[in-house]
């Protein structure tokens, strides 16, 4: 039977049940449980005593000195040796004294080693899961670089055991021919650029009413002078007779700096006619009353009227009527149309040489009176998105010299009639036979430029034209990766395009033709943009771009049917197939 403490300490009497000592252990037992018990108690190394601490460095009883062994005498040293359990707390001592307790209680117990440790078991969901929530994926962006690096090495090598050279010179040599006629041509055009910024001074000054103010004849002027600007740089190319590279080059640039015009003689003239509104408005009884037009922006991306008659209009007036609310709640409408969201610059204060340099400079295709920016210039990421530029150009010539251009040849020299006899004509099947086996040919190195085309103008050349001018917003793309329909992919893939065509065709137009034919026209003028590339590049109009553009409304409709809608996966595949698979046929 087990000993009590009333039986081990006469007199006492206390009725507590306490355990047996132990018998005493060899003294490197002792010390090697000694140890491991002060490790497991606390995870210090320290030794945690019960309750009843130590006093006068020795061990102490439950109601005095003691002589049982294992747990110290009162007159000698203690072995070290304790029996593993905290002396229980009696029944009648206070609340904090037992939460205490059972809070020590519960930490030596998580913190105990066990032989076989437990693993944790929870309800969660694999990172590609399409419910999860992790979104992190760059090590597989560190692997695309890392296969297109292995690409590389692999083709130079096989060059170099075939022609004696790392690398092919046929689509090379093309960068160099006619360079200085590239230069000087891209120079003069973006200097005719800058005739926006006398021409709205001049419109600006033009007395209410005349011809030359911005709504009666200068947004005419200004549309005519585009549409010949466009037309004459379009032109220039073929009239010279460059390469297609030097060709594609200049047309991309004509089309931003096109856009990049638009917008600011098209925004300054909308703020030009609003200050003429906000300067009648000093004398109320000849001015209109008509609601002021907030211009869209991101915020507003419609556009809308702002109504004087609201109720924020009220008490805001010299006079105690309601027209004198009307007109301050006008006036306080309009001044706010000419100044910046962030509240540093109201128009004309913008109208500087300085203003539109910057404006060119800034990777955005809308003018804005001011933009967020960066407090300082990132060295390191500008050099690494430089350093990146080069080397997707460097990627994108060895895949269309290694894997597009013999594939293109090769089907053309299959294809044509006059190589073949007279007795061996193509027949319908061989021509589908060629194509189809050709259009597998071109399926990956097109899929490759595509992602590389992507990278170098949205993430490194627009990135570090933002690292130059300081420009804070870098919003150029969303995952379009995801995208369901064609819809989502026009919205996600080039924002900066996506926010001109909403800006200034989609939103301009929406108030006079309404919301379908307005999407119609953003279309239809997106549609003529890419089959100008596309006949630019090979210099046929063939109406290809136009077509595979336009193609994309009734598939849009298609996939928001109640058969399609919300499977995101199915329609993501479809994406992506329809995409590689277009830019190959096309080509």
């Amino acid at each position: 039977m087990s000993s009590t403490s009333a039986e081990a300490f006469p007199g006492t009497g206390d009725h507590i049940a306490r355990p047996r000592p132990r018998k005493p252990l060899h003294s490197q037992v002792s010390h090697l449980s000694h140890i491991s018990n002060a490790s497991d108690v606390n995870g210090s190394g320290s030794l945690e005593l019960p309750e009843n601490a130590i006093s006068n460095g020795h061990a102490t009883g439950a109601t005095g000195t003691g002589t049982g062994t294992g747990t110290g005498t009162g007159t000698g040293t203690g072995t070290g040796v304790t029996s593993g359990r905290s002396t229980p707390v009696p029944v009648d001592a206070p609340p904090s004294v037992k939460v205490l307790s059972s809070a020590r209680k519960q930490a030596r117990a998580e913190q105990r080693r066990r032989i076989f440790p437990t693993i944790e078991f929870a309800s969660r969901v694999s990172h590609f899961d399409p419910n999860s929530d992790y979104r992190d994926f760059h090590g597989f962006f560190n692997l695309f670089w890392i296969g297109l690096a292995i690409m590389a090495i692999t083709t130079m090598l096989r060059n170099i055991k075939d022609t004696g050279y790392p690398l092919r010179v046929q689509i090379w040599g093309l960068f160099t021919v006619k360079l200085w006629h590239l230069a000087i041509a891209d120079f003069l055009m973006v200097a005719s650029t800058a005739v926006s910024l006398p021409m709205h001074k001049l419109f600006r000054a033009a007395p209410g009413g005349g011809l030359l103010t911005w709504s009666r004849g200068g947004m005419a002027i200004m549309s005519i002078y585009q549409v010949g600007w466009l037309a004459l740089w379009i032109a220039v190319p073929f009239l010279l007779d460059w390469t297609w590279t030097a060709q594609v080059f200049l047309l991309l640039h004509t089309m931003v700096l096109l856009m990049k015009m638009h917008s600011y003689s098209f925004y300054n003239g909308h703020l030009s006619e609003t200050e003429k509104r906000l300067r009648a408005l000093d004398d109320p009884s000849t001015a209109s009353r008509a609601p002021a037009y907030l211009y869209p922006t991101a915020e507003n991306p419609g556009g809308t009227m702002a109504s004087p008659k609201r109720p924020e209009a009220r008490d805001k007036g010299e006079g105690s009527g309601p027209e004198d609310d009307e007109v301050a709640q006008l006036r306080e409408d309009l001044a706010r149309e000419l100044t910046s969201p962030m509240g540093n610059i109201t128009y004309p204060a913008n109208l500087t040489w300085a203003n539109y340099i910057d404006y060119l400079c800034c990777p955005t295709l809308c003018y804005e009176l001011e933009y967020p920016r960066t407090a300082a210039i990132d060295w390191q990421n500008l050099i690494s998105k430089i350093i990146a530029t080069f080397g997707c150009i460097f990627l994108l010539t060895v895949i269309s010299e290694e894997f597009i251009l013999p594939a293109l040849v090769d089907a053309s020299q299959r294809l044509d009639p006059s190589l073949r006899t007279g007795d061996a004509p193509l027949t319908v099947l061989e021509v589908l036979l060629i194509l189809a086996e050709t259009i597998s040919w071109l399926l990956f190195p097109f899929m490759l430029t595509f992602l590389l085309v992507f990278l170098v103008i949205f993430e490194y050349v627009l990135g570090a034209f933002a690292e130059i001018t300081h420009f804070a917003d870098r919003h150029f793309y969303s995952d379009w990766w995801n995208s369901t329909d064609w819809m989502e992919f026009s919205r996600e893939w080039n924002v900066p395009v996506y926010n001109f065509l909403r800006r200034h065709v989609y939103s301009a137009s929406r108030p006079h033709v309404g919301k379908a034919n307005a999407t119609v026209i953003t279309f239809l003028i997106s549609a003529v943009g890419h089959e100008i590339v596309m006949a630019c590049i090979t210099k046929k109009l063939r109406g290809y771009g136009f077509i595979c553009q336009m193609l994309q409304l009734p598939i849009v409709m298609l996939q928001r049917t109640r058969l399609v809608r919300g499977k995101k996966t199915l329609n993501n595949v479809c994406f992506w197939c329809s995409m590689i698979l277009g830019l190959s046929v096309v080509s």
